[in-house]
């Protein structure tokens, strides 16, 4: 039997283990409770807890599968006589297939070099105009540009496979934010992890927009996380220089409407500001379950600029302009 002083910590590690399942950090779930466990061995919730930590893990782990090219309609299986064997040489031996997007072919890689499991995504390339493929050459660029940060998927590789274009990133263990909210009770995150991804993002942004990249196309599916639930920005591939000519023609809208903003919409000026409200938009939905704009159409790219400053209610759609579609 724990003393009473032993007792209190072991009451304490559980009572964070227990606010740890609240946000789905397995890892620190894991870590309190073998901490539990070398005080205690026998302690039941210890264990409980603990298997229960392996599973979630397990799961986290398993949900790259589902959700590496979420936000495409369409993600499908390829099985394992149709997987090249490997890339670059022999450098990344192929594992298994993790999903395909409108962009993407991403598959489970091995470095042999650096002896690490990578992300090995294949850009897609057919059927893109030179703008399209101006746009692949810029995201290596505003990546390479970018370096390293705790809170930006880190590029490891670029370069071509056969005349297609291929990206090396880390393995994120945890999926995307996305996938996060629908596995979520009423598609709502609790409000401490909403915060710390919110702030995770923020951080990222900064050291992005300071090294003068806005992403343009901040959302749930492009926010991934660690195995440990580390939130990290990814998928930049509409970023642009701030101190470069846009790619797109005046007037033309490329993003996703649910966290676009105004200024993007109608073909504006995009800044840094315009992140932050991309943010704010997935904010709003991690907490209350649905993006702030929901219609039936999406925003025309030749909207005219007496809307840039309307400001409708949340969840409303008082005009076709600002008729948000998820």
């Amino acid at each position: 039997m724990p003393s009473e002083r032993t007792q209190r910590q072991i009451d304490r590690l559980l009572d964070e283990a227990e606010r740890a399942i609240a946000q789905r950090d397995w890892a620190a779930v894991r870590t309190h409770v073998e901490d539990v466990l070398i005080l205690d061995p026998n302690n039941e919730d210890a264990t409980n807890f603990l298997a229960a930590s392996e599973r979630g893990l397990a799961a986290q782990t398993e949900g790259q599968a589902e959700t590496i090219s979420r936000g495409s309609p369409e993600v499908r299986s390829q099985s394992t006589g149709d997987l090249p064997s490997s890339f670059a040489a022999g450098r990344y031996t192929v594992k298994r297939f993790l999903g395909e997007g409108g962009k993407k072919r991403v598959y489970l890689a091995h470095d042999t070099t650096l002896d690490r499991d990578v992300a090995f995504a294949l850009i897609k390339t057919d059927g893109l105009d030179d703008p399209g493929r101006e746009r692949i050459a810029r995201e290596g660029q505003a990546m390479g540009k970018l370096g390293t940060h705790p809170h930006l998927v880190t590029v490891f590789d670029l370069g071509d496979e056969d005349g297609q274009p291929y990206m090396v990133t880390e393995l994120m263990g945890g999926g995307d934010v996305e996938g996060a909210i629908e596995q979520a009770p009423d598609h709502k995150l609790p409000l401490p992890q909403a915060l710390t991804i919110a702030e995770q993002v923020c951080q990222g942004l900064e050291f992005a927009h300071e090294k003068g990249i806005v992403h343009r196309d901040l959302k749930p599916g492009n926010v991934w996380l660690t195995a440990d639930g580390v939130a990290k920005i990814g998928d930049f591939g509409l970023a642009v220089a701030i101190d470069r000519t846009r790619l797109t023609h005046a007037g033309m809208m490329i993003g996703t409407v649910s966290y676009m903003p105004p200024e993007q919409a109608t073909g504006g000026e995009v800044t840094p500001r315009s992140d932050l409200y991309s943010l704010g938009a997935m904010l709003y939905e991690l907490v209350t379950g649905r993006p702030p704009f929901v219609g039936d159409e999406a925003v025309p790219s030749s909207a005219s600029t007496s809307t840039r400053h309307r400001s409708p209610q949340p969840g409303t759609a008082p005009t076709a302009r600002w008729a948000w579609r998820r």
